[in-house]
Formats: C-alpha cells, sequence, structure tokens
C-alpha cells in the first residue's frame, strides 16, 4: 500500500514509519527538512510546508492511498501548522480521492473540562482540527488521542479508550498507529489510549 506520512522527521513519524516499512509498505515521508531512511526503496522524501495551499498540498499527496497526520509544531506554529494545516491536508486528501485518514491528537482534546491550563492553546488546536475531521469530511477517519510521550522502551501493551491521562511510549504509540490502518473497526472513531496491560492487536479487536 501506498502511504503518505506527514510530520516523518517527529519522533512518532519516524518509528511510524520503520514499522509501515516493515510491513511492506512504500511510503511518502512528508517533511520540510529533508532526511535519509535506510530502506530507500520503500521510503521517498517529500517536501511538505504546511503553509502551502490546498492545491499545492493535493500535488505532495501523490498517488497514496491512505494518509497519516503527525506532524506538529511543538508549540510554535499551532494555528497555521497543528490546526490549519491539518484541515488542509484532510481536505486535500477528500479532494484527491483519498478514503482513509489517521490523525494523531491529544488526550481529551474533545472534552475542554479536562484540558491543563499550561496547554490550553495545544488542546484548542486540537480541538478543532479533529471536530473537522470528524463532522466536516466524509473521510474513513480514526483519530488517536494518546496521553503524555515518552521515550521509553515500547511494552506492548497499552489501554484503550481510557479515561485517565498517562503515559504512553512513543514505540507504543506508532505501533498502535500502524495497526488502525486497515482496522475497519476503528473507521470514524475517537481513541484515547494509555501504555497498559493488553498487547496491542487484542486491544484494538476489542474496539
Amino acid at each position: 500500500m501506498k502511504i503518505f506520512v506527514a510530520g516523518a522527521t517527529g519522533r512518532v513519524g519516524r518509528s511510524l514509519i520503520n514499522k509501515l516499512v516493515n510491513r511492506g509498505h512504500f511510503i511518502y515521508a512528508g517533511s520540510r527538512k529533508e532526511f535519509k531512511y535506510d530502506n530507500l526503496e520503500q521510503v521517498k522524501y517529500v517536501y511538505m510546508d504546511l503553509h502551502s495551499n490546498m492545491s499545492e498540498l493535493k500535488e505532495i499527496l501523490k498517488d497514496a492511498q491512505v494518509v497519516y497526520f503527525v506532524a506538529g509544531s511543538q508549540g510554535k506554529d499551532l494555528l497555521q501548522t497543528d490546526l490549519y494545516g491539518a484541515v488542509k491536508l484532510m481536505n486535500a486528501a477528500e479532494q484527491k480521492g483519498i478514503r482513509r485518514y489517521i490523525q494523531l491528537s491529544g488526550i481529551f482534546s474533545l472534552n475542554p473540562e479536562k484540558w491543563s491550563s499550561e496547554l490550553t492553546d495545544y488542546f484548542i488546536s486540537n480541538f478543532f482540527s479533529d471536530m473537522w475531521l470528524i463532522n466536516y469530511t466524509h473521510l474513513n477517519y480514526t483519530i488517536l488521542q494518546p496521553g503524555t510521550l515518552t521515550e521509553t522502551t515500547g511494552s506492548g501493551k497499552v489501554t484503550l479508550m481510557t479515561q485517565e491521562q498517562r503515559e504512553n511510549s512513543i514505540d507504543n504509540v506508532a505501533t498502535v498507529l500502524s495497526e488502525l490502518l486497515d482496522k475497519k473497526n476503528t473507521f470514524k472513531k475517537v481513541i484515547t489510549m494509555a501504555d497498559g496491560e493488553v498487547p496491542i492487536g487484542e486491544a484494538l479487536e476489542k474496539l
């Protein structure tokens, strides 16, 4: 399968691409800065600027069948990148006829009463991006909402649909994202997650 990953140079993006490549997929790796992967036969760098207009974003999606949005500005450009960039990319995907769209968000982004005050702007950008994907597209979306990301070793075990803000290893998040790809039972769903005790495959089957 041909897959476009927006945010390919980020911590989650790099891990996700490795997992998708290991599953035999071809990746268009979208990022503003160029980089190299070991397996060049299965990964093609594509210059991606989320400040671009929608026509330009449609062009960079090439012949992808699936889009992952795991990009983020780390708080430096929330409106243009995290919010409007995400909205433009999902609209571009839909106009290209792409049906599957998987978005990385943050836990409780759709629950303002649970937001922490120091991250309010981040939550607001995720709130409107997630809401647009849910209410203003016809994509077969899945929105994954993990809690705090850590660089600890992935356990391969998680808790999905958690109501608690807990830590998530980047490896676990990337594994869940990769396994969401063709799980039809996750279409049109918002999934919260945390590191836990249930093997990832089993947890996804139970949704």
